[in-house]
């Protein structure tokens, strides 16, 4: 029978190394695994965390190993590439950072002390994906390492790092078929296979044995896995058995259910509507990178089931097995997908095939994935290129060849256009759109899907990525751009009104469960992170969107008070924002009742007179939730964002009430001939025309358009990215200017 040992304990590890040592060194320091080098400087920003290749060395004798013929290492995740070296031989190299692979080290062996050394590279190249995205690509022996003592006869270890078998069942009425396939490795003469499928509490549903690696297997009044509602999980076990002996065994859960993605009605799960509406995530935390241990996975599934999540995309490349093993148990309906990301690499195409194969096989039996991605943004410098088509054909080929039950689908970046030849290839498609955030403003985001599902009725259309930025920054009057919670939750409530309401929509996913690491960025005040999530990095604190969703999604009855790190107020009268799941909501403010109100979009809205120090108890029957606010002569300073990078912030600027400003959109300052003038004059030959890059993205009408949601302060902000930057006399001179022109009616 197979032993699996666990090796993560006492590696020793060095950036300082520049080959791979002899002996045991012992000027290095020690670390256990899970670990990750960037940790820190991955998430401080700048742009500057270490990318480079890394040494981990570990001794160990071969007789504390259980007495096999066959030892392999299996490494669950290192990234981006590794080489391992056993005794100063190199046994084996991967390109891939996100997916398990394992090396025979058995002829290697000593037969007492061995030095075993990894190294690991996360250096930029032109081969490996990701190369380009808006996360830290942290380096690392960052998942568990482990070491499988086997039989010469075995489940295969060789093939793609899977598990050894594949399990397909097919509903047909009352009853499935389970076809399981084994992948064996040196099967003799006399040796079977012993097939059975088991219960959750351990009874036997079907069995059968023989010399064949193939075998169907039937379940009578089959329970479906049914989502959230009911992720019931048969599991399979396969035996390699021999002169009545058990020599090798390997299992796995899987779950019986049908689907389709439908162009009309969105996701219909065993037969009835299940409408995906979900998050996605990042699998990375603040100060541990993405070294994550089982309890962090844990305490994610608990928060994304909390807020009522029926979806989630995990972004942008392969996850831990644990937690799809977590997606499964509870019910959770998956997108999966490789990090072919941002920008395409024709030299990268063998590493998105082995990439794919590797997803594919590690994660068929997964009852929760229900389609594989084939890209994420590639398309940021046009959606021509005949190499970067031809790599989605092979994918997508590849896709339907490996599996024939799960379609493809891949996130389109915002200004693809939707007559794009590139739209053609997968079964479904999802857009990341920001109107409203990145561009635009957020009624733009229903019409615009209303706009690609009238033009492709065929196609299921979704929503892979929505989503904007808040720290702990307030104000009574949010505006686009400005980081503030408040803002955050009016965008996420109007883009809930927009998005759940239209059923073709065959899925939505938030961008992001929770903020993460992106060591470029330098947003919000706070550099190093993307702050889109509904959670802080830390997991500590839900922003009030987290509740607009939770208030939507989540049947358990709740109510939640918004707003309550904003209690410094100057306003004589403020608005006070209630979610709940309840059909009436009642607020009190310091004992007095302030009336009653429904609301069918679940968002309460109350005017609230602020005098002295005033305590507000929002109530739904038994519920109940409680802040406070404060009356105060001036703006507590301490809410408002002061960019530290910025030459100018929003609020320094001089407003003419009916004239334009550097705070007026784009589009609006294009709206008025005068406008139009001073920006031909003083910024033409500055900002980007069509054909042009700006920050990875090529310059599109549908781009241009975009640009004019952003207010003219913002976009100079942003053009620093292109090396142009103006001065602070430069921007108030144009605000002066600007400031004559009336608005346009």
């Amino acid at each position: 029978m197979r032993t699996i040992i666990d090796f993560c304990a006492k590696w020793a590890f060095t950036k300082q190394a520049t080959q791979v040592p002899a002996t045991m060194p012992n000027d290095w320091y020690w670390v256990n695994l899970p670990h990750s080098w960037n940790a820190i400087d991955g998430q401080d920003g700048g742009n500057d965390y270490y990318r480079g290749t890394c040494y981990y060395a570990k001794t160990f004798d071969k007789l504390d190993l259980p007495e096999a013929p066959k030892y392999y290492l299996e490494i669950q995740g290192a990234n981006s590439s590794a080489d391992v070296y056993l005794n100063g031989k190199h046994l084996a190299h991967h390109d891939g950072g996100y997916s398990t692979w394992r090396v025979d080290m058995t002829d290697t062996l000593e037969p007492r002390e061995n030095l075993l050394v990894i190294s690991v590279d996360n250096a930029p190249n032109d081969r490996v994906y990701p190369q380009v995205a808006d996360f830290t690509f942290y380096g690392g022996l960052y998942r568990k390492v482990n070491v499988i003592a086997v039989g010469e006869s075995h489940f295969c270890l060789d093939y793609y790092g899977g598990p050894g078998l594949a399990v397909t069942p097919k509903v047909e009425g009352q009853n499935a078929e389970v076809s399981v396939a084994a992948y064996v490795t040196n099967m003799t003469e006399g040796q079977t296979l012993r097939y059975t499928v088991k219960k959750p509490c351990g009874c036997v549903v079907a069995t059968c044995e023989g010399a064949e690696t193939n075998a169907t297997l039937n379940i009578e009044n089959v329970r479906l896995w049914n989502g959230r509602k009911d992720p019931y999980l048969y599991t399979c076990v396969v035996e390699l058995v021999e002169n009545g002996e058990v020599i090798d065994c390997v299992t796995t859960r899987f779950g019986c259910r049908t689907y389709k993605i439908d162009p009309e009605l969105g996701f219909i799960l065993n037969g009835e509507e299940y409408p995906l509406r979900g998050v996605s995530r990042h699998q990375d935390r603040w100060g541990i990178g993405n070294a994550l241990l089982p309890e962090h996975h844990e305490e994610d599934m608990d928060l994304i089931c909390e807020v009522g999540a029926t979806t989630i995309r995990l972004a942008h490349y392969q996850h831990d097995q644990y937690f799809y093993d977590l997606c499964d148990e509870r019910g959770l309906v998956i997108w999966a997908e490789i990090p072919y990301i941002s920008q395409h690499m024709p030299t990268g195409r063998e590493n998105t095939i082995s990439q794919m194969k590797e997803l594919i096989i590690q994660n068929y039996n997964h009852a929760s994935i229900v389609v594989w991605g084939l890209s994420n943004e590639i398309t940021m410098k046009g959606d021509r290129d005949p190499d970067l088509l031809e790599n989605h054909r092979i994918l997508n080929d590849l896709c339907h060849e490996m599996d024939k039950t799960r379609p493809t689908t891949m996130a389109a970046v915002s200004p693809t256009p939707i007559d794009s030849p590139y739209l053609e290839i997968p079964d479904t498609v999802s857009y990341n759109h920001y109107f409203g955030w990145y561009g635009g403003d957020t009624s733009m985001n229903g019409p615009w899907f209303d706009n690609f599902h009238a033009l492709h009725p065929t196609l299921p259309i979704g929503c892979s990525e929505y989503g904007c930025e808040a720290l702990n920054w307030h104000t009574s009057n949010p505006m686009q751009g400005d980081y503030t919670e408040e803002y955050q939750a009016y965008y996420h409530e109007e883009l809930i009104r927009q998005l759940f309401s239209r059923k073709y929509m065959w899925a939505t996913h938030v961008w992001n469960m929770f903020d993460f690491g992106a060591d470029a960025r330098a947003e919000g005040g706070e550099n190093g992170q993307n702050h889109k999530g509904l959670i802080t990095f830390d997991r500590k604190y839900k922003k009030d969107a987290f509740y607009a969703y939770k208030a939507w999604l989540n049947p358990e009855p709740m109510i939640h008070l918004c707003g309550k790190r904003y209690v410094n107020r100057v306003e004589d009268v403020t608005k006070v924002t209630v979610y709940s799941n309840q059909p009436e909501v009642e607020l009190f403010a310091n004992g007095v009742s302030l009336g009653k109100k429904a609301a069918e979009d679940h968002f309460f809205y109350f005017d609230v007179p602020n005098v002295g120090t005033t305590v507000l108890v929002a109530v739904a029957g038994d519920l109940k939730d409680e802040s406070k606010i404060v009356k105060v002569d001036t703006f507590d300073e301490s809410y408002r964002l002061r960019e530290k990078s910025a030459i100018l912030n929003w609020f320094d600027i001089t407003e003419v009430e009916g004239h334009l400003s550097l705070n007026s959109k784009m589009s609006d300052i294009m709206a008025t001939p005068a406008g139009q003038q001073l920006l031909g004059g003083i910024m033409g030959a500055m900002l980007p025309q069509e054909g042009e890059e700006v920050m990875g993205f090529e310059m599109t009408d549908s781009m241009m358009q975009m640009m004019g949601g952003f207010t003219l302060l913002r976009l100079a902000g942003m053009l620093g990215s292109m090396n142009v930057n103006f001065t602070k006399e430069q921007l108030l001179a144009m605000n002066a200017q600007l400031n004559l022109i009336p608005k346009a009616n």
